[in-house]
């Protein structure tokens, strides 16, 4: 039996994905909102985390990190993370992240099945609809750690905020704006948020 946990901060969805996923004979699914997620990774160290980039807390971003080196009898984790073409992004945080199946969210849950399965061998899935965001995520010009300020701005967080939640101080905070709003030739900062949604950064 493969031991799956399931991430979507979506009730319905999540709850309805999961039955379908029950219902394979080789596959024993249990699910969770990110909330919960690290702590419940920790109890059951499943198999594959099957785990949906959009996070309602955090200001939208998923703490991926905290599901890594959770399987059993392994020193890195199986993350399969549920992803969107126009969203490289989030992608790129995965890739960091370790992750070692894509499956874009336009696709069928047969898709997810095939995934999970090849994860839990050890086998890389990457579906072929999320090359091009593969190849836009790569193109980007900001770190990691400016993604997540980014993030965070975008979603309304101040610099204090922002300085909290990533244990930063307000001053680093400012200099990493100043970076974004250069790399990306914005005029400002909510310029630079504007050009970042619309290349699908944050």
């Amino acid at each position: 039996m493969i031991r799956v946990l399931l991430v979507h901060d979506a009730g319905l969805l999540r709850s309805a994905l999961a039955e379908r996923l029950d219902n394979e004979p080789d596959l024993e699914v249990f699910h969770t909102s990110w909330r919960n997620a690290p702590g419940l990774a920790r109890s059951l160290a499943p198999d594959v985390c099957a785990v949906d980039l959009e996070c309602a807390e955090s200001y939208g971003i998923a703490p991926l990190g905290e599901l890594r080196s959770r399987r059993r009898g392994t020193a890195d984790g199986r993350l399969l993370v549920l992803a969107s073409a126009n969203r490289p992004g989030p992608l790129r945080r995965a890739a960091e992240a370790h992750a070692v199946g894509y499956v874009d969210k336009e696709g069928t849950p047969e898709r997810l099945v095939a995934a999970i399965r090849q994860v839990a061998k050890g086998e890389r899935f990457i579906d072929n609809s999320l090359g091009f965001s593969f190849l836009r995520a790569a193109q980007m010009p900001l770190t990691r750690r400016e993604l997540s300020v980014l993030s965070l701005a975008a979603e309304g967080a101040s610099i204090a905020d922002i300085a909290s939640s990533l244990h930063l101080s307000n001053g680093t905070v400012r200099n990493y704006m100043a970076a974004i709003t250069r790399k990306t030739g914005a005029r400002n900062r909510v310029d630079a948020i504007r050009i970042s949604q619309g290349e699908g950064w944050v």
